[in-house]
């Protein structure tokens, strides 16, 4: 039997704010640390995923539900020779918690689900999310994507999510890192030395890595790489050329900025542009 070969198909869904779908086969792909802004939430169609994630390796099989929580540093990879196939839905903090208001209206907005478990045995939930999936790829009825988004998320949340508060109590090595956190989101397209960053933040440059690591999970230059690759994406959606896209967002070249691009998002700057023009209706 020839092995699966590697194939991707990424959109996004403007009835669902601009919500970000793929489902794709990888077999030697391996995603780079990083992290979303929003959810990444998935279900397993065959192989095994393997990925670390608050500080531990995890496997996902089959009919496994996989969640990664906004903000939080992880990988991507096959853990076994022929792969993993997935679906993969990445809704919005806001999107989450407007399912969560439908369940629970008391809880206060600063409060969003939190899945305390990142592969979910749950098979029933499983296929019914990849259900919604096939739906939201074929369906050209905006009402039938609502309502069935909403009904297979309202059920995720109320068996598998906790509500926790989105804020965090920071001190002062905590803020200095907020300061370069707003350094890089102006600056992001310039050449950043470590020296500056800790000027910015009146601390040693060990200090700061030190910290910087602590608190955002990742290392000052991959933080800024994955703000140019956000930006990037932006810009693409846009319509701009891949090109100006890679020297409006810092990269030497468009080889350099398909080369990280294919690392972080799973498919190519030209692939993910072609998706965001994609529309079911």
């Amino acid at each position: 039997m020839p092995p699966p070969k590697e194939q991707a198909f990424f959109w996004r869904d403007p009835v669902l704010g601009n919500m970000e779908l793929l489902r794709a086969t990888y077999v030697t792909h391996s995603f780079a640390r990083h992290t979303h802004e929003g959810y990444a939430i998935g279900v397993i169609d065959a192989g095994v995923e393997e990925f670390n994630y608050q500080g531990a390796t995890h496997q996902a099989i089959a009919n496994n539900i996989v969640i990664v929580h906004p903000g939080e540093v992880h990988t991507g990879h096959a853990g076994i020779p022929s792969g993993w196939q997935y679906r993969m839905f990445y809704p919005s903090i806001a999107l989450l918690q407007s399912t969560v208001g439908q369940l629970q209206p008391k809880y206060a907005a600063s409060q969003i689900p939190y899945f305390p478990v990142p592969v979910i045995v749950d098979e029933e939930l499983a296929q019914g999310l990849r259900a919604l999936h096939m739906l939201l790829e074929r369906s050209d009825l905006p009402l039938e994507r609502e309502s069935q988004f909403l009904w297979t998320f309202a059920r995720l949340v109320q068996r598998h999510a906790e509500c926790r508060l989105n804020w965090t109590t920071m001190g002062r090595d905590s803020r200095a890192v907020q300061q370069v956190l707003e350094y890089l989101a102006a600056h992001y397209a310039e050449s950043v030395s470590l020296e500056q960053l800790a000027t910015i933040a009146h601390l040693k440059p060990l200090r700061l890595l030190r910290v910087f690591q602590r608190d955002v999970g990742l290392p000052p230059h991959a933080y800024l790489l994955q703000l140019r690759i956000n930006r990037a994406k932006a810009l693409l959606a846009l319509d701009m050329p891949i090109a100006q896209v890679a020297v409006e967002t810092g990269f030497s070249d468009q080889s350099h900025l398909n080369r990280h691009f294919k690392r972080w998002v799973g498919v190519t700057p030209g692939h993910y542009a072609k998706g965001c023009r994609f529309l079911t209706h």
